[in-house]
Formats: C-alpha cells, structure tokens, sequence
C-alpha cells in the first residue's frame, strides 16, 4: 500500500502555523485541532514542523517563558518528508529509523498531506485483518 492510499482515506488537510507565531499558539492550534504537530510555512515553502515533543523540549529548557518563543526557535527545520508513491512499508521504516511520528507529504514540490503514525497503524491494522479475512476464505473454500 501506498502513502497516498493514505490520504485518500483520511483526507488531505494540512494545519500549517507561521514561523512567527508563539509556541503557545502552536499549543492552542494542535488543542484545537487534535494533531500533535503542525506544519510551519513560509509563505508557499516548507520552513519546518513543529510538534508537541518540540513544545514539551523548549519548556523542559527554558521554563513556562519558553511559550513565548518563536515557533522558529522550537521548530525542527529540516524536515523528512515523503512521497504520495512511498510505500507504507518505506515509510514506517523512515518514521521508526528517525523516532518521529508526523511526516508531511510533498508531491511535485507541493505539500499535499500529513501522515501520523497512528494513521500508519491505522493502515497496517487494517491490513492484517484484510489479509487474515482473505485466509480464513481461502480455508474454508478449500477444506
């Protein structure tokens, strides 16, 4: 299965924040929203991608004052990405190697997507019980 099989399930939407903004919006934004990370842009181009483990670093570092920081300050800047024809497979593979849990999705230059890990064992879930569904089938067909 690919990444974009993904996406066709769960939709494309993506919650982008501006480097400018407070971590504290940044908190506010995934609270409101429910995701536990969020895209930051500049303009078109992808900046970077800030998540509740970064938040949760820049308090542990520098107190509750650390809220009032840049989204810039807290951000991861260089961000893996991946691509709609990427297999799930690649994908757990590069979420697992690198110990992070969202990953945008660039096609053709453009952001088209957010995957999280949980979207990825959502998958594989489902998978499995498709594969053992289609086995018990078989079994019964043939005994």
């Amino acid at each position: 299965m690919q990444v974009r099989h993904i996406l066709q399930t769960k939709g494309r939407d993506i919650i982008t924040i501006a480097p400018g903004a407070s971590l504290a919006d940044a908190a506010q934004m995934m609270t409101e929203r429910g995701v536990g990370a969020l895209v930051v842009t500049d303009g078109a181009r992808l900046a970077g991608i800030i998540s509740e483990r970064d938040i949760v670093r820049a308090i542990a570092q520098k107190g509750a004052g650390a809220l009032s920081a840049s989204v810039k300050s807290g951000m991861t800047a260089a961000v893996r990405t991946c691509a709609e024809s990427d297999t799930v497979e690649e994908l757990m593979e590069q979420m697992t190697h690198g110990r992070f849990r969202h990953v945008p999705v660039v096609d053709a230059g453009s952001l088209c997507g957010m995957i999280s890990i949980g979207d990825v064992v959502k998958t594989r879930i489902a998978e499995t019980l498709d594969e053992a569904n289609s086995l018990r089938a078989y079994i019964s067909a043939v005994a």
